[in-house]
């Protein structure tokens, strides 16, 4: 296509010229001011749809080229391709996560929605997100300076459990990080059972006293206990000796383990972590009653379990769901007031399994 168009005047002419071959419009103009002064310009215009070509041009060659790559880890260095994937996979899950938690508080601020309001899933994420985050904000420090990025990525690689976090985990580490934080969790259970035993000594009330301390030979013993044994000591941890307030500092460091909270803050400090976990599962379960326990799938259910002390991977998906439904069932009759109390729900012993006593703060 040819286009001309001419305007004279006594000062000023104008000359354009327009051909478009293959999506692109080459122009010429030129533009004379006096009869002796001529100014020629020339540019080049690229359609809309030609430069959505280009684009798409460029990400299918990196796409390819990163495929190309991939495929050479995997074939020359099997290991590293495997970090690499896990890296790579584990950044999109990250990123994904964020999105959610976004779109979860704008709503929030939109409908004037509060936390325990939220449907169970959001709920969870919400805890979960801000859990990781927590995590992995001193890696972040760490890499801050010059040069540091490369000592991080030794650390990563040296000491994965402690300084990763769960998206950044192949699936065998996952089954076997957990695992060994639940030992390590599993270490306090006798601590904390004995110290419940030695505050049940100073109660009052010999009713409750004697229930109290019942209930502790039976665990210790390997029997499993049912609901109302341990609803018939629930007034003992609204007030002295065994709420949160009331119980010394030893025994609330005992207790932060179970929650893979660290112990190392002061007293009071860790009294009010302890208490607002406690209130999070409260509502956690209150959610999750709502949600209902049949929409839950298999991981969702196992991982349930397993925020509230129990090591669900060596438990069947039924004995899970029959432990977290007794665990709602008990959960449903506790105020805030009471979320001190601690559920002896674990469907093994102390002395033969790790998971025997599981002492929660609910």
């Amino acid at each position: 296509m040819a286009l001309f168009c001419a305007a004279v005047g006594r000062r000023f002419s104008v000359d354009l010229y327009g051909i478009r071959t293959n999506g692109v419009t080459v122009i010429h103009s030129s533009f004379t001011a006096t009869s002796g002064a001529r100014l020629p310009l020339y540019r080049h215009y690229s359609s809309p749809k030609s430069r959505l070509g280009i684009g798409l041009q460029i990400v299918s060659r990196l796409q390819g080229a990163n495929a190309k790559y991939e495929l050479f880890l995997q074939r020359y260095f099997p290991r590293f391709y495997v970090l690499y994937h896990t890296f790579t996979k584990g950044i999109q899950l990250l990123f994904q996560d964020a999105k959610e938690v976004t779109v979860i508080r704008t709503r929030m601020l939109t409908n004037s929605v509060e936390v325990q309001d939220l449907p169970y899933r959001d709920m969870e994420k919400l805890r979960q997100f801000r859990r990781d985050m927590i995590k992995a904000i001193p890696l972040l420090l760490i890499s801050i300076p010059p040069f540091a990025n490369y000592l991080v990525f030794v650390l990563m690689y040296l000491f994965p459990r402690q300084l990763l976090i769960r998206h950044f985990w192949t699936p065998q580490q996952q089954t076997e990080f957990q695992g060994v934080n639940h030992s390590h969790r599993a270490q306090h259970h006798w601590a904390v059972l004995k110290g419940l035993e030695s505050a049940g000594s100073h109660v009052k009330d010999g009713r409750l006293k004697i229930s109290l301390l019942d209930l502790c030979n039976k665990v210790q013993s390997g029997v499993h206990p049912n609901i109302s044994d341990i609803q018939a000591i629930r007034g003992l941890f609204s007030g002295a000796p065994l709420s949160i307030k009331r119980i010394n500092a030893n025994q609330m460091r005992q207790l932060c383990p179970l929650f893979f909270l660290t112990p190392r803050l002061p007293t009071p400090m860790i009294g009010t972590r302890l208490n607002s976990h406690a209130i999070e599962l409260l509502q956690l379960d209150r959610a999750l009653s709502r949600h209902g326990l049949h929409q839950l799938d298999d991981s969702e259910l196992r991982r349930a379990c397993y925020v509230r002390g129990l090591d669900s991977g060596s438990l069947s998906i039924n004995q899970c769901r029959e432990w977290l439904s007794q665990w709602l069932q008990f959960s449903s009759h506790l105020k805030v007031w009471s979320c001190s109390l601690p559920t002896t729900q674990s469907p093994l012993t102390i002395d033969r399994k790790e998971q025997g006593v599981i002492c929660h703060f609910h």
